[in-house]
């Protein structure tokens, strides 16, 4: 048990040191926008826009993508039910966090899921890509956390999960 506390402090810390910068206008702007990149309406139409206008192989990668995302909400729902744990605005105190902050669980982060889901396939067709599309999935993580609103374990296991959902996505259709 000493090395889940252990694990757990750490989380903390590591969320604390993020999120204690919530109050700087500029990255206020950059993460509450950034954010909404993972979220459920600007995820969703990326990816049907993608789909629509992507030709040939680029279809095919565009559907990964899309079929990603949509299959790796499942086991995002069924981990919220199985380990529900609350957010960290609820049990850190001094978590600074926006006004109307989620209420459901918050492992692992969906936002993270599903901007790993959508960018992976695209980074696998077109490694170039990478220079871009991973900086911008990993700032959403961030975003996450610096919003109060997850656990930094919450956003890797989010990106893990979005990851594999992207990576089997790709190699089953490609």
């Amino acid at each position: 048990m000493r090395w889940m506390e252990f694990f757990y402090a750490a989380d903390c810390r590591i969320f604390q040191l993020i999120n204690r910068h919530f109050d700087r206008k500029y990255l206020n702007l950059f993460f509450r926008t950034i954010t909404n990149l993972g979220g459920v309406y600007f995820s969703i139409a990326t990816a049907l826009i993608l789909i629509a206008f992507s030709t040939n192989e680029m279809k095919v990668t565009a559907f990964s993508s899309t079929l990603a995302l949509s299959i790796s909400h499942i086991p995002v729902q069924l981990c919220k039910l199985a380990f529900p744990r609350k957010r960290p605005y609820l049990l850190i105190s001094n978590t600074r966090f926006p006004e109307n902050p989620l209420t459901d669980h918050s492992f692992p982060s969906g936002h993270t899921t599903a901007i790993f889901s959508i960018v992976l396939p695209f980074i696998i067709f077109a490694p170039f890509l990478s220079f871009v599309l991973i900086p911008l999935a990993i700032g959403v993580g961030i975003s996450r956390i610096y919003l109060g609103l997850h656990y930094p374990s919450d956003v890797l296991a989010g990106a893990v999960l979005g990851s594999c959902m992207g990576l089997s996505c790709f190699s089953w259709l490609a």
